[in-house]
């Protein structure tokens, strides 16, 4: 687990082992998600690599809507 800081500009820098691991790369674009007090940064991917991501997946295992964003 890693420390940052919020500078006065409301910036934050992405750890290096976390970039790294996720490959994030300059300009990327990441979503921004608060939910019960937690921030989650989500990197966003091109449609084209989300192509056949649902494939066989069943809807037996969906959150509850009230657990939804």
């Amino acid at each position: 687990m890693s420390v940052v800081t919020v500078s006065s500009k409301f910036q934050v820098v992405i750890p290096q082992e976390v970039r790294k691991k996720m490959s994030l790369k300059p300009g990327q674009r990441v979503i921004v998600i608060e939910k019960d007090g937690v921030v989650h940064l989500i990197p966003e991917k091109p449609l084209k690599k989300m192509r056949g991501f649902v494939k066989g997946v069943t809807t037996e295992n969906l959150r509850e809507e009230e657990d939804r964003f």
